[in-house]
């Protein structure tokens, strides 16, 4: 590996992706979305280049003179005002990324899916990288679309492209700027907007060991097979209760009903549409993450020599960030309300 160009390289995981192949001493290209918001590479030495994965022309130059590929730029989001801009950029985008990578006769691509690519067990079983994916009744449109890329990517690697497909799990940490779904979470509890937790559980990992991860795939991993990016289940009250305590703030968590969840997550939703601000939680979401998606994360270890970090330690810093850039405290009308509403129930310890 020797000059590697990195997709979605301003994004969260990507920009981290970046840093972690500038360590190793790799030349790197990040190719960025023009107009796209790139705080994430503030202060980064690297080669920047304009590029867009619906427009194949921009991926054939950026892709010029490189031997590998780490494909991430993706629709990471809950909600959208057109939803058809998941289907353009995580699957058309992906598919026109694969081409080009094909005509440019690559050593190696790393093409990162999600666990939301798998299937998920019954009850709090662990999934793993063969569970076949089983989510198609209700699956928002991020799952889908992240399903349907990945078994392109497969299928691409069934040809003889040496693609590895790698499968981040909820990931959290330094430079979160969107934030992400995840990093939402975090903030909300940690901001006092969130406080009712509902049955299900996720799997988290610091997002630095989701970068590192990559790195491993590209030098170890085995083409055609999938690594997912994980440490440990948690369920989502113990997650809630996790970061209050980090945090250092005093609520109580409650637990919800799946009848309460799905009005609470339509308000949400609601409220989102009209301020066109990402939702905590939608009604799909909802019962996605209602399940347990839990997974067995052994694989990477064992087979790429991935070494994780403590999810507190991680919390901790992640929560550290986002106060420092100022995301916590935040006061808008919602934070208002939500602490008003956890006094009127005497739930929360202000």
């Amino acid at each position: 590996m020797r000059k590697a160009l990195v997709t979605g390289a301003a994004g969260f995981i990507g920009s981290h992706v970046v840093r972690e192949l500038m360590i190793e001493g790799v030349d790197v290209r990040a190719m960025i979305l023009p107009g796209e918001d790139n705080r994430n590479l503030s202060g980064v030495d690297v080669e920047r280049v304009p590029g867009n994965v619906m427009e194949p022309d921009s991926l054939d130059a950026a892709l010029k003179g490189c031997d590998t590929l780490f494909h991430l730029a993706a629709i990471y989001s809950l909600l959208k005002p057109d939803r058809k801009i998941f289907f353009d950029v995580n699957l058309q985008g992906s598919r026109n990324t694969l081409w080009a990578a094909k005509k440019a006769d690559l050593e190696r691509i790393v093409y990162t899916a999600s666990i939301a690519a798998l299937g998920v067990k019954a009850g709090t079983l662990p999934a793993d990288e063969e569970t076949e994916f089983n989510q198609f009744d209700g699956a928002s449109d991020y799952v889908l679309t992240k399903y349907l890329s990945q078994r392109e990517a497969l299928a691409f690697a069934e040809e003889g492209m040496p693609i590895v497909v790698v499968n981040p799990a909820f990931p959290y940490g330094e430079g979160d700027v969107a934030p992400t779904p995840t990093g939402k979470i975090i903030l909300d509890v940690a901001n006092r907007a969130q406080f009712m937790a509902y049955d299900g559980g996720i799997n988290i990992v610091d997002v630095k060991d989701v970068a590192r991860g990559h790195v491993l795939a590209a030098k170890k991993g085995v083409v055609g097979q999938k690594y997912i990016l994980g440490n440990r289940n948690v369920t989502m009250k113990k997650l809630f209760e996790m970061v209050a305590d980090v945090a250092g703030i005093k609520t109580r968590i409650i637990k919800m009903p799946m009848s309460a969840t799905l009005a609470y997550a339509w308000l949400w939703q609601k409220l989102a549409e009209r301020s066109g601000r990402q939702p905590t939680v939608t009604p799909k979401e909802a019962r996605y993450s209602h399940q347990y998606l839990y997974y067995d994360t052994s694989k990477a270890p064992r087979e790429l020599g991935l070494e994780l970090t403590p999810v507190e330690t991680s919390l901790e810093r992640s929560i550290d960030w986002f106060r420092k850039e100022g995301y916590i405290p935040r006061s808008d009308p919602w934070v208002t309300f939500t602490k008003a509403l956890q006094k009127i129930c005497n739930i929360g310890l202000p």
